[in-house]
């Protein structure tokens, strides 16, 4: 444990923003399986919209790098379409 003040706001700070961006990061994988699993059926598209919600929020709070979004909005997408064919 650190014995400098700042030093000990820093270890606190951060184990709280890493709680934080676990908790954003465990609900969008959350929707991705949704989504995944839902593939080929009516809800897949709903499922779809709130998957890519959540991965846009996750990116906007830098959870994700906007890349990263953009990919797997990208191949949900595609692999959404894919099975409604």
């Amino acid at each position: 444990m650190a014995n400098i003040k700042s030093a000990q706001k820093r270890i606190r700070v951060a184990a709280k923003k890493q709680a934080q961006n676990k908790h954003v990061k465990s609900t969008t994988k959350t929707a991705i399986k949704k989504v995944v699993s839902a593939a080929g059926t009516p809800d897949a598209n709903a499922m779809l919209v709130q998957a890519i919600a959540a991965i846009d929020k996750a990116a906007v709070k830098g959870v994700y790098h906007k890349n990263t979004a953009a990919r797997k909005k990208s191949r949900l997408t595609k692999m959404v379409n894919k099975a409604a064919q």
